[in-house]
């Protein structure tokens, strides 16, 4: 898919409203990890420099200490933690001095009761996914029509949090590509327009079927066969489907098995290219209210099965085709979604 663009189409609420959907998938344990550790950031429960030691962490999820070492390699390809001279890995690109203070399971929610769960999930997963979710959703679609600033305060303000709270969003917004820093240190949107959309683009034709060249061999089957098994179910529902749905299938591709390249240059620069699967998401969530869904499930399922099958010849060529054709897409969502949409007051984005 990975085809960006979003907004409220003909008759809907305002671009940068609207609720985070909803989905949830059973998956393998790195990813319920991952999501955990995901929202204790997003919440400022894990604040910047945390130190995280797969030891620890397996004790408190009751996990084994590969599962959190799948979870972390997950969460450093996202950029939200990043190793440092020492033990395990700190929350945050290294900006931050690290900060051993001992991660509790309150503060990853994992005493909170979750009857389907069993208490494992946590609450800061689902409270800090949605609080990021919407500062994203109003950051993307702000972005495609130029440079905005975005006020910290105003944020911590609009949605009760604490400012270390708010700081540790727009980190994660900054990991993106979303947003950036001024000369002054001063938050402010990175414009998405249609020049960028083609200059990311051409910066993932280039570098993604090399990644995921180096690849192949080195995802574990299971993984895959979790992937192929996921697009195999969304393909037998369409068009029945969720956008956020769909964010699951473009992250295993695009993140997950890029992120198995043996290149980390490759990797690091692709990471200013994320914008556009984020994009993606919001753009297509906007404009599925009188549009179908493009289905992409066949696409992605050919990489995977070349991915299985070790070839990675054959996932390249399938890889830089999905681009290719998703680049047009996104070109013609972008212009689709300036024209049912204008510019809406948002309390932390200003001139």
């Amino acid at each position: 898919m990975d085809e960006g663009v979003t907004g409220e189409a003909e008759g809907g609420t305002a671009a940068g409203d609207g609720p985070a959907p909803a989905f949830e998938r059973d998956g393998p344990a790195y990813a319920t990890i991952a999501g955990v550790l995901r929202g204790a950031i997003a919440i400022g429960a894990l604040g910047m420099g945390t130190v995280l030691l797969e030891g620890p962490l397996a004790a408190l999820f009751g996990s084994s200490r590969s599962p959190i070492k799948q979870a972390l390699a997950l969460l450093a390809q996202e950029g939200l933690v990043s190793r440092f001279d020492g033990r395990g890995m700190m929350v945050g690109d290294g900006g931050a001095p690290p900060n051993r203070v001992p991660v509790t399971a309150a503060m990853l929610g994992l005493d909170a009761a979750d009857g389907e769960n069993g208490g494992k999930v946590g609450s800061w997963q689902n409270a800090g996914r949605k609080l990021y979710y919407d500062v994203e959703r109003a950051l993307i679609l702000r972005s495609v029509f130029g440079r905005f600033r975005v006020n910290e305060l105003a944020l911590a303000r609009h949605f009760g949090v604490g400012r270390t709270v708010a700081r540790d969003v727009l980190m994660q917004a900054q990991a993106a590509g979303i947003i950036a820093k001024d000369d002054k240190s001063h938050w402010y949107l990175v414009p998405l327009d249609a020049d960028r959309f083609n200059d990311l683009y051409e910066l993932r034709e280039l570098l993604e079927p090399v990644a995921i060249r180096s690849a192949a061999g080195h995802v574990p089957p299971a993984e895959l066969t979790a992937m192929a098994a996921r697009l195999e179910a969304v393909n037998a529902a369409y068009p029945r489907l969720d956008v956020a749905e769909l964010d699951v299938l473009e992250t295993d591709l695009h993140v997950r098995c890029i992120g198995y390249g043996r290149n980390s240059e490759i990797l690091e620069a692709l990471r200013r290219a994320r914008c556009l699967l984020v994009a993606g998401k919001h753009i297509q969530a906007a404009l599925s209210h009188d549009r179908h869904i493009d289905p992409f499930m066949d696409e992605h399922l050919d990489i995977i099965r070349a991915l299985m099958e070790t070839d990675g010849e054959r996932a390249a060529g399938g890889l830089l085709h999905h681009l290719s054709a998703s680049r047009q897409k996104a070109m013609e969502r972008l212009d689709a979604f300036h024209a049912v949409n204008a510019i809406e007051p948002v309390p932390y984005i200003h001139d």
